[in-house]
């Protein structure tokens, strides 16, 4: 990607952050941020090879992301597709998935991706100082920082290269060490490499439903099928 395109990218994280109340260095919490923007956003067990889709219609946003990818790829996910919903300016509906070469505009998402998830003054206020000034980056740091970044492993190194705090044969030192299992040598709990949320959804389509039925704008059977459109059985007690 051209320098001149980074730049444009790096602009547009720094100035979607600042929209959004972020600092120049802090986690984002991707659930509440979510719900912040209302973007529907519903987590579905899909096939390996998708990782999610966005669609856009005016001033309404829909994702779905896919529960049985890690953790650490759902988030990566969300971020790529928070580019296309507000900062692409004409978005098309898209899957994101690993097949395929990628274009010009799933290459921005993936730079958004990381710069967003990863802001370079946090990531530099996560390495020790001698750690800085040696230009070695050790694979403790590395995991504290995917950790609270909540990411992965492959995206912390890129990352980590990207803003050249590591050279390639560090990067590839560092990516040989089994992810799962040198996380919980140093302590770390493992979930952020495993799947979750399946069949969560956020936002408010349950609350509308709930008003409109409320209001008595709907019938019980139609407010119980809207609910079960997001995989909630309204019948339980």
């Amino acid at each position: 990607m051209k320098v001149s395109l980074i730049n444009l990218i790096d602009s547009k994280v720094s100035r979607f952050r600042q929209s959004i109340g972020l600092s120049d260095s802090e986690a984002v919490n991707l659930k509440s941020l979510l719900l912040k923007l209302n973007v529907l956003t519903v987590y579905r067990p899909l096939s390996e090879s998708f990782f999610g889709m966005s669609l856009k219609s005016g001033e309404r946003r829909f994702m779905l992301i896919n529960s049985n990818g890690p953790r650490s790829r759902q988030h990566f996910t969300i971020a790529h597709e928070l580019y296309h919903l507000f900062i692409e300016e004409n978005p098309v509906p898209h899957k994101c998935s690993e097949d395929g070469k990628k274009d010009a505009s799933e290459q921005c998402a993936d730079a958004f991706a990381l710069n967003f998830l990863m802001p370079a003054n946090g990531v530099k206020q996560l390495i020790p100082e001698n750690e800085l000034i040696s230009g070695v980056v050790s694979l403790g740091t590395v995991i504290r920082i995917e950790h609270y970044f909540s990411v992965s492993r492959a995206a912390t190194l890129n990352r980590l290269s990207d803003l050249k705090l590591i050279d390639r044969p560090t990067k590839e030192k560092l990516a040989s060490f089994p992810v799962v299992r040198s996380a919980r040598e140093y302590g770390y709990d493992t979930s952020l490499y495993e799947p979750g949320n399946e069949n969560l959804v956020i936002g408010d389509f349950g609350a509308k439903a709930r008003k409109l039925f409320d209001e008595e704008k709907i019938s019980e059977g139609h407010y119980l099928e809207l609910l079960h459109k997001i995989g909630v059985d309204g019948s339980e007690n």
